[in-house]
């Protein structure tokens, strides 16, 4: 491990300690301007970089490789479901994990039948307060560090 490398693991432990600017990045789509704009404040306060798009359509032409660490992603959209974005995100970065969001009651199985190829198991049901979702986020990303408290910006 290089003197940079130690460096990097410290900065980004202290900062997850303090909830600021932690290295991993979240995309969240979602056509609800309300949703969008509370889940990314909140999970910037936990120290999380977070892109927000309403329309899965811009998201998935602006999509860029290698960005995220984890997609956020509503089920129900107009133009393109949450599952029809994630196969073509999945298709131009298949690294990301990713957590579908919805409003209605969803089924792993009635999932598996429809995309039998795609492995999920995280599904958020709305309404999650900021708190949960953190928590799920830290569990998703596999983030050995306890949850820090928010930090309030």
């Amino acid at each position: 491990m290089s003197k940079d490398d130690s460096i990097s693991k410290e900065t980004a432990f202290q900062n997850s300690r303090t909830g600021i600017d932690r290295q991993e990045k979240i995309l969240i789509v979602d056509d609800e301007p309300d949703i969008t704009a509370i889940m990314k404040k909140g999970l910037e306060q936990y120290g999380f970089r977070v892109d927000v798009y309403n329309d899965p359509e811009i998201a998935l032409k602006e999509f860029k490789k290698d960005r995220y660490d984890l997609l956020l992603l509503d089920i129900k959209m107009p133009k393109i479901t949450g599952f029809e974005l994630y196969r073509r995100l999945k298709q131009l970065d298949p690294r990301p994990k990713v957590c579908f969001i919805t409003a209605f009651e969803i089924y792993y199985d009635e999932f598996r039948r429809v995309f039998p190829k795609i492995k999920v198991s995280c599904f958020v049901r709305k309404p999650i307060t900021i708190a949960e979702l953190a928590k799920l986020v830290w569990e998703i990303l596999e983030i050995k560090e306890e949850v820090p408290q928010r930090t309030h910006r």
